[in-house]
């Protein structure tokens, strides 16, 4: 088997021995990035699903992306005992910050909008006020998040990058029509890939729309096409034989296939051009089924030299596991996929959901809890110092419900052989759900950011659940992290105040992230200290586990305020050992 050869040349001892230290956690310092939602009303108080980059060139500009609802209706617009997103409403949120991600702003730019519609009429998007990315209604488009963010150089008029030019960030999104009329859509089918770009981050902050250039479809759509979970990275090495290029994977289901969405390959794009035009590519096979799986989740990375790697978790012979994508030719051609590491994905199928849920029933899905996070230290922005060492990180659940564990592994090989995975050792009692590691450029620090369940399975929805966001800190010492500490452990919230749209469980969305420079880091992640739980909300969500299901309440009228106040914290903190 070709992961059972990658991970017999592994560094084994020394690995689990310095990750199985218990540390003492640090107090919260963390802020709210999403500084313009309001904590009323529902769902505009919505925000989850975090992203963050920083510039290279210049660390103090760093930009925020998040599934942001600061537009949509309330809940009072119409039937107030539904949530429902706003017909043509984008929720690609943004957020900048200039003094290297301690403080936020959140720009307002014009658009359609149903933030007005508080009822009790019926809410139909029109232009006004928007939180959220511009452009997009313009287009005939909609921001439909899943948020991913980089920053590049820019593009002189010789077609050469150079970071005098300046720096250029790259925001990609999914995104629908506005239009649900097949003639009058701007692509064909349901979900596509959207990349915007700004090379004014400043102006863009300070609410102008024209900072940002018009939003460009990358992916390739049929009529029954779904593009979904994508990340975007920019190569931002000077030292690179591709310095410069942009690369966004994703995974496309392309057929309806009775809900299985079969098949589901991975496709890469690239642009050379900074943005202006994209080729795709399908990396690996398409068959997704009981035994053989394709890649999801996907993460996108380059190391100095411009080799880029895609991984994701799928399936192979039936096992799960952390799959590669490497190309050598700025991502023409690709080799793999390449087993890294078993995987066990955590939660257990919810039988209303029929989704993977961890702290308890109606809780929030984590279909890619399991999903790899990745980094590599390229040495960024000149590319001088680069170990070119990878680390990925994910939730895993080989060693069952309630002990669920962060695991990471590292290449210092290029990805030909990994360390056996290990585990971080968090807190007693808390259950890792989301994880994201970063590496400094000169690969001397690692840090990894986690959402953590605090409280065992539930089975009921009564009792009080508990989610943490947590930074942490290892120094790289011959490969191998050592002496972690904790950075920052956020006050600890209840997701059960968090909700899906349709009110019939909890939401977090899928992921949590971090970005490094050679001086510290800052992580972003989904945080619930201000959501309040809703007793109308849990005896409805229960009932749905009975033979006697009751409708759902007046949601405003039933609940706390605050419910539904999900949020997106992070910050920064510096390397606590320089």
């Amino acid at each position: 088997m070709a992961h059972r050869r990658v991970l017999t040349a592994c560094i084994v001892s020394a690995a689990t021995a310095l990750a199985g230290a218990a540390v003492a956690v640090a107090a919260p310092t963390d802020v709210i990035v999403n500084v313009a939602s309001p904590p009323t009303p529902f769902s505009q108080n919505k925000q989850n699903e975090p992203a963050v980059a920083i510039d290279a060139h210049e660390p103090s500009v760093v930009v925020a992306g998040a599934n942001d609802e600061i537009d949509d209706e309330s809940c009072a617009a119409g039937d107030p005992t539904t949530c429902p997103f706003t017909d043509g409403v984008g929720v690609s949120g943004v957020y900048f910050s200039f003094d290297g991600g301690s403080g936020w702003t959140q720009p307002t730019y014009t658009g359609l909008t149903g933030r007005d519609c508080l009822g009790p009429a019926a809410c139909t998007a029109h232009p006004g006020p928007i939180g959220t990315l511009p452009g997009y209604a313009a287009k005939g488009l909609v921001s439909d998040g899943d948020p991913a963010v980089a920053f590049g150089p820019r593009r002189a008029s010789d077609g050469t990058f150079s970071w005098t030019n300046g720096s250029r960030l790259y925001y990609a999104n999914l995104t629908s029509n506005v239009s649900a009329d097949k003639e009058s859509a701007t692509f064909k089918g349901f979900e596509a890939i959207a990349v915007s770009r700004t090379d004014d981050p400043r102006a863009a902050a300070a609410d102008d729309a024209t900072a940002w250039k018009a939003p460009v479809i990358i992916s390739k759509q049929s009529s029954t096409t779904f593009s979904d979970k994508e990340q975007v990275w920019a190569d931002n090495a000077e030292s690179s034989r591709f310095f410069g290029h942009v690369y966004v994977c994703w995974a496309s289901f392309r057929s309806n296939s009775h809900g299985n969405a079969l098949p589901t390959p991975l496709i890469v794009a690239r642009s050379t051009d900074g943005g202006d035009s994209w080729t795709t590519k399908q990396v690996g096979p398409a068959t997704d089924n009981g035994i053989n799986g394709q890649p999801d989740g996907c993460t996108v990375r380059t190391d100095s030299h411009g080799n880029v790697y895609v991984f994701g978790v799928g399936r192979r012979r039936g096992t799960d596991l952390q799959l590669m994508y490497r190309s050598t030719d700025g991502g023409a051609h690709w080799a793999g996929p390449t087993a890294v590491a078993p995987v066990t994905e955590p939660g257990v199928i919810d039988p209303v959901l029929g989704r993977p849920t961890m702290d308890g029933i109606a809780g929030a899905r984590v279909d890619l809890a399991a999903g790899p996070s990745v980094d590599i230290a390229n040495g960024a922005p000149s590319g001088a110092g680069a170990t070119n060492q990878i680390v990925m990180t994910w939730a895993d659940g080989a060693s069952g419900l309630d002990h669920e564990q962060l695991l990471w592994t590292s290449s210092t090989t290029a990805g030909a052989s990994w360390t056996a995975p290990a585990a971080l050792a968090l807190p007693t009692g808390d259950r890792p759900v989301y994880t994201a590691p970063a590496m400094s450029p000169d690969g001397t620090d690692l840090y990894v950011v986690d959402n953590a369940f605090t409280t065992p399975y539930r089975h009921d929805t009564t009792s009080a659940r508990g989610l943490v966001g947590q930074v942490w800190h290892a120094d790289i010492v011959a490969g191998v992290p050592s002496g972690w500490s904790s950075l920052d452990r956020s006050a600890v919230g209840d997701p059960r105040g968090t909700s899906q749209n349709g009110l019939t469980a909890e939401f977090l969305g899928d992921y949590v992230y971090a970005a490094a420079t050679r001086d510290g880091v800052v992580g972003v992640w989904n945080d619930a200290a201000n959501a309040a739980d809703c007793p109308a909300i849990d005896s409805y969500r229960a009932s749905l586990y009975t033979a006697s299901p009751i409708s759902p309440p007046n949601v405003l009228a039933a609940c706390p305020a605050t419910f539904g106040n999900s949020d997106i914290r992070g910050g920064s903190w510096a390397d606590p050992t320089p």
